[in-house]
């Protein structure tokens, strides 16, 4: 892996189903070397799948995070299994894991339930997470072409249409649709372990103050080391980040810290990273039974 190479896992994890063409114009290479450097990542397993990552307040579900001791991702997966349905399980360097799980409604009470049920691992934090301002008014059709794209979130427009038996131009009008739906991310999961030169990683930032401005703050900071475009969970904003050392990981966190409004940040060091799509298969399947012709939601 090179500085391109993550740049384009960059661009891929921020959406998929960019052309190789426009990555390389605005990477400043050929669309024939960012297709070669992407076949080069999936056989090298550094990129394992392309996907969509659905947040669940689309869908009208609520999110808690949990970060418990332990990376027994079976025993974690089974303990979590109780208060609601995995949505993420990653394990980072330290030995902790941290967890989304989807819960339908009642989220302080699956947090009372989570603390009393998960015995055999020790919960360090729990909280609810909803990304504010999360908008969805997805139709029967949505839904339907999202079924597809599910399969394969790269696949070609004519593809889509005619597996649906929908016009290109309605397919062409849902994916923008679905694009501009900020809890909608046309992304790519990826192993970490196989990242050999560079380090991925996470900083959990807790805001005391205005979000925006925070993240406006931070922005104009540490652009050049985003992975991927950060992620707002109430008063907490998430950045995805990449450093070439540990001392360079180290030095970028200690500066979050000191960014106006940020009043900590913790570090993680993703090892592996799992997603879970049973929720969104079921939501999925049970909304196209519904009688509502729109499903609409709103998150604050």
């Amino acid at each position: 892996m090179d500085i391109l190479d993550m740049r384009i896992l960059s661009r891929l994890l921020n959406n998929c189903r960019e052309s190789d063409r426009q990555i390389g114009i605005e990477l400043g290479v050929s669309g024939g070397a960012v297709r070669a450097r992407i076949r080069k990542m999936e056989e090298l397993k550094i990129i394992e799948e392309f996907f969509i990552k659905v947040e669940p307040p689309v869908l009208g579900y609520g999110v808690l995070y949990i970060v418990v001791s332990g990376e027994d991702i079976n025993e974690i997966l089974e303990q979590v299994s109780l208060i609601g349905e995995p949505n993420f399980v990653v394990p980072c360097i330290g030995g902790i894991t941290v967890c989304s799980i989807v819960v339908k409604e009642n989220l302080q009470q699956k947090i009372e339930l989570a603390n009393k049920l998960m015995k055999d691992v020790r919960v360090l934090s729990i909280f609810e997470a909803e990304n504010p301002g999360f908008i969805s008014n997805l139709t029967k059709t949505d839904l339907e072409i999202l079924e597809e794209l599910i399969k394969n979130p790269r696949q070609k427009i004519e593809r889509i249409a005619k597996n649906t038996n929908m016009s290109t131009k309605t397919i062409t009008r849902c994916i923008e649709k679905l694009h501009d739906n900020e809890g909608i991310q046309f992304t790519v999961n990826y192993n970490p372990k196989k990242i050999y030169d560079f380090i991925p990683y996470a900083v959990l930032a807790w805001i005391d103050g205005n979000l925006k401005e925070t993240l406006n703050n931070l922005n104009n900071t540490f652009t050049e080391s985003y992975l991927q475009i950060p992620f707002i969970a109430k008063n907490q904003i998430v950045l995805f980040m990449y450093s070439n050392s540990i001392f360079e990981m180290d030095e970028l966190t200690q500066k979050v810290r000191t960014v106006k409004n940020v009043k900590s940040a913790d570090l993680f060091i993703p090892k592996k990273i799992s997603f879970f799509n049973k929720w969104l298969d079921k939501a999925i399947m049970d909304y196209k039974k519904s009688s509502k012709l729109h499903l609409f939601y709103q998150t604050n």
